[in-house]
């Protein structure tokens, strides 16, 4: 296995005495490319192989495909990420509801026509949503601290999308999980809608009107043995119970009227979440939290590990909810989408927040300059873009 390990590339990455249960994810990631190159196949697939993987590994298994392909073997990848696609690709086929859209020579075409064919229209269009924040205060915290992040303030009124932005390590997930009641506040109080909550009690918060879709859907957020159906309704079964006993009738008219709502892909309510697409299983999440109806959502990284077009009808979810009078709270890593959809932006840094930009202030550049704000030399502290 070491021989194996050392002609991919990643000697030193894992451990060969390891059984499948000690693994982590990327490492679970590197036995499944390594099985996959170690046979006599002529033609390999890789669907999204670098998601759990380091920058040293992606390196690696760049490097590895190429040599492959100059072996003789065809390649088939798999991947949402632009920058993969034209760095390895010599065509790109796009595919969208289930049907080829386009077959484009990897050097002749763009980002924006890849686009445009997955999503059937430009990306700047995915962003256009009018303002309907209100002058209702929904979520008011005041100066919360936890092992993660400290001296927290943040008020989002209703119909607001505010946008909590940083670098990784930054604490906006441990803030969202806080706020969810998933995490202990030391300090600090949470008031919802005049209700002042109390910590590490997620029950009581999902109860008040708070909903959290969590940065790993997978680990935190769905049950992926069970079913559109069973998914759905998790968080209102107190809501769908006569007596002792769900009444599944009303249960399947639920979970349907918020799958045709969000327009999940799927054969019917029954089907297995496991066998979703990244983007399905998200409008799935969603789903949960609109038949909760929520005064609150809270979206970390909503789009992670999804499609361009599943982007788009995300956008079009959240901007509807806020239109609904929702306050959502959206973390993103991805700037422009922070900087399409937010009507504010808050910048976090080490566990507290550094900034607060308006829509019309706010640029990449700006945003990035709260995000390092310890780190800069006071040239370029905030406000130097002002």
């Amino acid at each position: 296995m070491t021989a194996d390990l050392d002609r991919l590339g990643f000697a030193g990455a894992l451990d060969p005495d390891l059984i499948g249960s000690q693994l982590t994810s990327a490492q679970r990631q590197l036995v499944e490319i390594m099985r996959a190159v170690t046979g006599d196949a002529r033609v390999i697939a890789f669907d999204e192989p670098t998601s759990s993987l380091s920058e040293y590994e992606v390196a690696a298994l760049f490097s590895l495909i190429r040599r492959l392909r100059d072996q003789g073997i065809a390649i088939v990848y798999v991947s949402h990420r632009m920058q993969e696609i034209f760095q390895l690709a010599d065509r790109i086929a796009v595919l969208r509801d289930g049907a080829l859209a386009g077959v484009q020579d990897a050097a002749a075409t763009s980002e924006g026509e890849l686009v445009r064919l997955m999503v059937g229209r430009d990306l700047s269009t995915m962003f256009v949503r009018q303002n309907t924040a209100t002058d209702r205060l929904v979520l008011d915290v005041r100066g919360v601290s936890t092992d993660a992040v400290r001296d927290i303030d943040l008020r989002i009124h209703a119909g607001e999308v505010v946008g909590l932005a940083g670098l990784i390590g930054a604490g906006r997930s441990e803030l969202a999980l806080a706020l969810a009641g998933d995490l202990p506040i030391h300090r600090g109080t949470v008031t919802l809608d005049g209700t002042t909550l109390r910590s590490g009690r997620p029950g009581e918060v999902i109860r008040a009107g708070l909903g959290l879709a969590p940065e790993e859907r997978k680990a935190q957020a769905l049950l992926l043995h069970r079913s559109i159906r069973d998914n759905t309704s998790l968080v209102v079964l107190d809501r769908l119970r006569r007596w002792r006993f769900v009444r599944r009738s009303a249960e399947r008219a639920l979970a349907q009227e918020y799958t045709d709502r969000l327009r999940v892909r799927a054969p019917s309510i029954e089907h297995e979440v496991r066998k979703l697409s990244g983007g399905n299983q998200q409008k799935v999440v969603l789903a949960r939290w609109l038949a909760r109806k929520p005064k609150v959502l809270i979206l970390d990284e909503p789009t992670r590990g999804i499609d361009v077009g599943a982007k788009a009808e995300i956008y079009r979810i959240i901007a509807d909810l806020a239109k609904e009078g929702v306050a959502i709270l959206v973390i993103s890593s991805e700037l422009p989408e922070v900087l399409g959809l937010a009507d504010r932006i808050v910048v976090m840094q080490s566990g507290r927040i550094t900034g607060e930009l308006s829509r019309d202030e706010a640029t990449e550049e700006a945003i990035l300059n709260l995000a390092m704000a310890d780190d800069l030399v006071p040239a370029l502290t905030p406000g130097a873009f002002a």
